[in-house]
């Protein structure tokens, strides 16, 4: 199933409001949800005065605080929302390089939310490292819970020769991934509805993904990682990828997991899957610590810490053995 056309009047509208803030200079880049609350709570910072209030901090905003230009847009957009302090943006707009990504408003707290935060900076310096050193064709590409499509984006912009996929179970992430892919003038990049790449036939070049890897009693989409220690998603990309990789293919997997004891649970479960299997990959902490607002939650009451972490791993013809 394809997911969603670039001309619904909703995308349009929201593409012409990114090309407005744009046109006046806008610039934001996003904080961690802690970060962003204890800002917010600062005083004088309950009611929003400019654009990077309402779209970047997402603060209420009254009658006569935005030309009329940018509120038709929202309103055409439906991102215009009744707030007890006037109105409240329901989109938020996050720098990254010299586009422009729309995604959820703080705080995320519904089901379909669509994230963008510090990891989506890392995810996207990770990607860019790699595909600097990459000397192999790239055919076609995938992103794996594409989210509002920074990695698919960034994907198609360096190899723009290639097919690149953006796929998600969020009809919210979709429709995100499809206004920013069109606000970044890409062509060479579709959005489809899959469930990892159930959805999708074929093989792959190189598959990416950011997946969420927190344990979330909400078990919200865009932020629950599943499994005993949230690791569970990037496991079950893991092995997707062992099976959808074309000879000289590669995941590129970017995530977090929580350490216990000394011990990384995911690079035990992987390091236990590629013993004696021939496969290339090294795996690297790129964040010691992160989220330790998370540890006083009894899911972490035995985590050391969270850390960031990033896999790399190659599919070599003829020596697959698992």
């Amino acid at each position: 199933m394809l997911e969603p056309t670039f001309d619904a009047p909703q995308s349009l509208a929201l593409l012409r409001l990114g090309t407005l803030l744009h046109a006046r200079g806008y610039h934001f880049v996003t904080p961690t949800p802690l970060t962003h609350q204890r800002v917010n709570q600062r005083p004088g910072n309950a009611q929003a005065k400019d654009l990077r209030d309402v779209f970047g901090w997402s603060r209420p905003f009254s009658d006569g605080t935005l030309d009329e230009e940018i509120v038709a847009a929202m309103r055409e957009a439906q991102v215009l929302q009744p707030h007890a302090q006037g109105w409240i943006s329901q989109v938020r707009f996050s720098s990254l390089g010299d586009e422009l990504y729309a995604h959820s408003r703080f705080p995320t707290e519904e089901s379909d939310a669509v994230f963008f935060g510090p990891d989506t900076y890392r995810f996207i310096r990770l990607l860019r490292d790699y595909l600097a050193h990459a000397h192999q064709p790239l055919r076609r590409i995938a992103d794996i819970g594409c989210g509002a499509g920074p990695g698919a984006i960034t994907a198609a912009q360096l190899r723009p020769g290639a097919e690149v996929m953006a796929l998600d179970i969020n009809p919210n992430a979709l429709a995100m991934t499809a206004v920013n892919a069109r606000q970044a003038g890409l062509y060479n990049l579709r959005v489809q509805h899959s469930d990892l790449l159930r959805d999708v036939d074929g093989q792959f070049d190189l598959i990416i993904a950011n997946p969420p890897y927190m344990l979330d009693a909400q078990q919200r989409t865009y932020r629950h990682g599943g499994g005993k220690h949230g690791a569970g998603l990037s496991l079950a990309i893991f092995d997707t990828a062992m099976e959808r990789l074309a000879p000289g293919g590669t995941l590129l997997l970017y995530t977090g997991v929580a350490i216990f004891a000394g011990e990384d649970p995911l690079l035990n479960a992987v390091r236990l899957s590629l013993h004696d299997t021939g496969w290339d990959w090294d795996y690297e902490e790129i964040d010691p610590d992160v989220f330790g607002e998370e540890l006083h939650k009894p899911e972490y009451d035995q985590a050391e810490r969270i850390a960031c972490v990033a896999l790399r791993l190659t599919y070599q013809p003829n020596q697959r053995q698992r």
